[in-house]
């Protein structure tokens, strides 16, 4: 009886319900981070009378959750490897949800800090799991798409939480944000154990260990996955490349595998592109509404201004995944980036009318977006089975530099004399770089344009 390669039958098979509710609920664990990490926003200015903060210390915790973010994001990927990504993705949300709990008995500056920082560790965690997980879950066609709709959770849940915060700080305190992110963390922590799978691509690298048992232990399980698919007759685990093959047990030094002959170029381009696209994601998200009234509007206009970058977010998150879909995922990352240097420029010179300046904000959010969709959906693609959670985790990392220097970097150029229009404009060219960097990327799963190519000649 023939036996089909399990990652080659999802790759070109339509997508069933169950890899949907996969990336359903991995979309609703990012929407859970964007909730966390914007909750020190959410109550900022309540935290700062309590703790009696300056402004130094309150821009500190702001940025205590991106820290933890990048550590937890570098620090899970070769566990994530070597353990299972469905393991270190709870352990990781047990660690968000025990930092946000104890945000809420913070009594002073330093000890929320610390708090946030393991918040920000889950937080990262979470992040190159889920990844990792809906990447592998969804098939060639859609899954710049499916990448999508995962990362336009993290806006729909920060917004989402922004709304709730505003009741629940009036009502019961600042400390209530805390504690309702760590409760529906705690339900979540249950619902993953209980439905997630495990990657079948972690499953398959673990075969060919001389590590991993000999009773076929991860052949069953991939069995009974497949199953759940719709997968019905004998399917095989895949025989991975040479690489796979050589790496297999490698995971304790697989930080050193990302620089290796083989990886090292695409490894310090996708780090590149990481870095370009979340300085200026974070640039425009973070000063957009100062930056706003630095050019005459009010401080409620300047607000609602940020507000559109976060509408058109939504919006643009998925437009990525429609176009990925149906032409190479680096193109159109490569497409988007102009376009959102384009519209940094664009937006900061339609400033001097409010209207534009809010189409012009729906605009740039839109595509800005759309770039953080594409370097979450190439990081995956970057790499093989067995290097897949550390290379997308350090990218991560590598990323969330750029998002802590972003802010850092706009405030000093602001005290040097450096006007808004000046540092859209830069920011329009540092984001545009990102079109030189990801072209040359190799990867390493198939693309929608490579599947459709084998159908028409006849490979499927």
């Amino acid at each position: 009886m023939t036996q089909y390669s399990l990652r080659e039958t999802i790759d070109s098979r339509p997508m069933s319900r169950y890899q949907w509710f996969v990336v359903a609920l991995a979309t609703a664990l990012m929407g859970l981070d964007g909730y966390d990490v914007q909750a020190m926003a959410f109550t900022a200015n309540p935290v700062s009378e309590a703790l009696e903060l300056s402004g130094t210390q309150l821009g500190l915790l702001l940025s205590g959750g991106l820290i933890g973010m990048a550590i937890g994001a570098i620090w899970v990927g070769p566990f994530a490897d070597r353990f299972g990504r469905r393991r270190m993705l709870m352990i990781a949300m047990i660690i968000n949800a025990a930092g946000l709990f104890l945000s809420a008995t913070a009594s002073s500056m330093p000890e929320l800090m610390i708090w946030r920082v393991i918040t920000g560790l889950g937080v990262g965690g979470i992040l190159t799991s889920g990844t990792v997980l809906v990447s592998e879950y969804s098939n060639a066609k859609h899954r710049g798409l499916c990448m999508s709709i995962y990362a336009a959770g993290y806006p729909v849940g920060a917004t989402l939480g922004g709304l709730a915060a505003i009741p629940l700080i009036g009502t019961l305190g600042w400390q209530s944000v805390f504690v309702l992110g760590g409760l529906v963390t705690v339900v979540a922590v249950v619902f993953v154990g209980l439905k997630m799978p495990e990657s079948l691509d972690f499953l398959a690298a673990r075969s060919v260990s001389t590590q991993a048992s000999d009773d076929g232990a991860e052949q069953r399980r991939a069995e009974v996955i497949a199953s759940r698919m719709g997968i019905s007759g004998p399917v095989t685990l895949e025989n991975y490349d040479e690489d796979s093959r050589t790496t297999a047990g490698a995971s304790r030094n697989s930080y050193a595998q990302l620089l290796s002959p083989e990886n090292r170029r695409s490894t310090l381009l996708l780090w590149a592109m990481f870095f370009i696209v979340m300085f200026g994601f974070y640039f425009a998200n973070t000063w957009t509404p100062q930056l706003l009234t630095e050019v005459g509007f009010s401080t409620e206009e300047g607000i609602f201004g940020g507000i559109m970058l976060m509408i058109g977010g939504t919006i643009g998150a998925v437009l990525y995944g429609v176009f990925a879909s149906r032409w190479d995922v680096r193109r159109v990352q490569a497409v988007f980036a102009v376009a959102s240097g384009v519209m940094f420029i664009v937006f900061i010179s339609s400033t001097s009318w409010l209207p534009a300046a809010l189409v012009a904000g729906v605009l740039l959010g839109l595509i800005i977006n759309g770039c953080i969709s594409g370097i979450y959906t190439i990081a995956p693609m970057t790499y093989t089975p067995r290097l897949r959670s550390t290379g997308v985790g350090v990218a991560l990392g590598v990323g969330r530099t750029g998002a802590i220097l972003a802010p850092i970097a706009v405030g000093a150029l602001l005290d040097l004399g450096a006007t808004p229009g000046i540092l859209y404009i830069g920011a329009g060219v540092i984001v545009a770089l990102a079109a030189v960097v990801v072209l040359p990327i190799t990867l390493h799963q198939r693309t929608a344009s490579e599947v459709r190519a084998e159908v028409a000649a006849g490979k499927d």
